[in-house]
């Protein structure tokens, strides 16, 4: 006879609400460098990176994707680190999906 198991989820196993991450327009961080931030670190395609930068160049800011609340935090604070390494203003938020 087979044992009764039950699988108790801990925290670690139980979905993570999903954040939208914004890029927020500025007029100092260049262009190609964050075209390089969004393939770099949200592992986007070239022409995805491209459009999402322009659309928030023209409008103010852009939805970059839709993640996990720690791994949203964890590359908006990765991109934060990697523009003010340059000395870039490059900001980026978080909102409830």
């Amino acid at each position: 006879m087979l044992p009764d198991i039950s699988i108790v989820p801990d925290q670690e196993t139980q979905l993570e609400p999903l954040y939208r991450v914004i890029i927020h327009n500025d007029d100092v961080t260049p262009m190609d460098f964050v075209t390089h931030i969004l393939v770099s670190i949200y592992f986007l395609g070239h022409p995805e990176a491209v459009e999402i930068m322009l659309h928030a160049h023209r409008i103010g800011e852009a939805m970059v994707q839709i993640l996990p609340k720690a791994e949203a935090e964890r590359r908006i604070n990765k991109s934060h680190f990697a523009a003010g390494l340059e000395g870039y203003p490059l900001h980026f938020s978080m909102e409830p999906e």
